[in-house]
């Protein structure tokens, strides 16, 4: 199994900004120190707590600073982009990272989001938003050919070349044909993890969904592949989980109970859920209450704490329970308590998961 980190982020509002990028910048350059396989950074331009609204500029200052570790944006909303000039940024990150990039694409989901760029998600405009936007996307990338290239949302002119001066649409990725392309699957019986096995691409599974869900994207990812006539390969599957390791499991509760994780759930994930009806994706039973889900569910259910020993078990049962998957996604949050966290990391990484079976 393989080793990463998912950081949304996670800040509270009010949070001075130039602090909070430098912490994250280094969380993940420790990291890379502790040859942590990949992480990846969010994208949101209002959620306040999410605070980072270009991952890609975020990704190319890191990578000057980090040696091996792989970073992939978490994700680009591509109805939110100019989908020419998102092109050439990703193909020049690509090539600024000497092959250590990777893509994630979505097509949005934050109210916010939604609503600052005239989404309506329950149409799905979205949706086919993001597709158009690929599919022009991969042909900027595999042939360019001048003329105009228009829908209801954008219009744009590739020129005729003029080669005695190099005019022309130019610039590829340097991983061929493109970087690796992520997706998040977030509902149960996830349609966009379905869109991950029908192209092969990387799926990524929240850090808030219950197992019975997990195996649910699982059955999405089976189902996409199917349907496009190939194999699907679990160990291109993430998943990402809540993860504190200490002396004992009554200090590493303790350290959710007072710590940034209870703060983050009860203050954000717990109150921003629901507005999407989403809070079934951390139930164990969809009939339960709204009510049940509280911080003491999340570590009865979904959390993965406790000491070295107990944590391999849980990461294992977790394993099996799904049928195998190929990255943990440790799930970011602050270090305030930094020691500790830093600990917590690094037993993660060189005691406990090349021990998983």
């Amino acid at each position: 199994m393989k080793l990463g980190y998912f950081n949304m982020p996670l800040h509270p509002p009010g949070s001075d900004h130039t602090k909070t990028y430098q912490h994250d910048i280094d969380q993940i350059v420790f990291l890379d120190k502790l040859g942590y396989d990949e992480a990846w950074i969010g994208e949101h331009f209002t959620a306040e707590w999410e605070n980072i609204p270009a991952p890609d500029i975020f990704i190319s200052f890191l990578f000057a600073i980090t040696s091996t570790i792989k970073l992939g944006t978490g994700v680009n909303c591509l109805p939110n982009h100019n989908p020419f000039v998102l092109a050439h940024r990703i193909a020049q990150i690509d090539h600024m990272s000497k092959g250590r990039f990777l893509w994630g694409i979505g097509s949005g989901g934050f109210i916010g989001d939604l609503k600052l760029f005239r989404h309506d998600n329950e149409l799905g405009t979205n949706r086919e938003m993001t597709k158009e936007s690929l599919d022009l996307i991969f042909q900027i990338w595999k042939d360019p050919k001048p003329g105009i290239y228009e829908n209801k949302w954008w219009s744009i002119e590739i020129p005729q070349e003029d080669n005695e001066i190099g005019l022309r649409t130019h610039l590829k990725p340097f991983q061929k044909p493109h970087p690796p392309i992520g997706v998040a699957g977030v509902s149960p019986n996830s349609e966009t993890l379905k869109l991950a096995g029908m192209n092969e691409w990387l799926p990524l599974s929240i850090n808030f969904a219950h197992t019975n869900v997990l195996k649910s994207h699982w059955v999405s990812i089976e189902e996409g592949a199917k349907i496009a006539k190939k194999l699907p390969n679990r160990s291109n599957w993430r998943i990402s989980r809540e993860i504190i390791i200490s002396e004992s499991r009554s200090e590493a509760k303790k350290e959710i109970l007072n710590g940034v994780i209870s703060r983050d759930f009860e203050d954000y994930f717990l109150k921003m859920l629901p507005k999407y009806s989403s809070l079934e994706v951390l139930k164990m039973d969809p009939n339960m209450p709204d009510s049940d889900v509280d911080i003491n569910y999340l570590m009865d259910n979904i959390f993965i704490y406790g000491t070295p020993s107990e944590v391999l078990e849980q990461i294992e049962e977790l394993n099996h329970s799904v049928g195998g998957f190929g990255t943990l996604l440790a799930m970011g949050h602050e270090w305030n308590n930094e020691e500790f966290w830093k600990n917590s990391m690094t037993i993660l990484k060189n005691e406990i998961i090349p021990k998983v079976k």
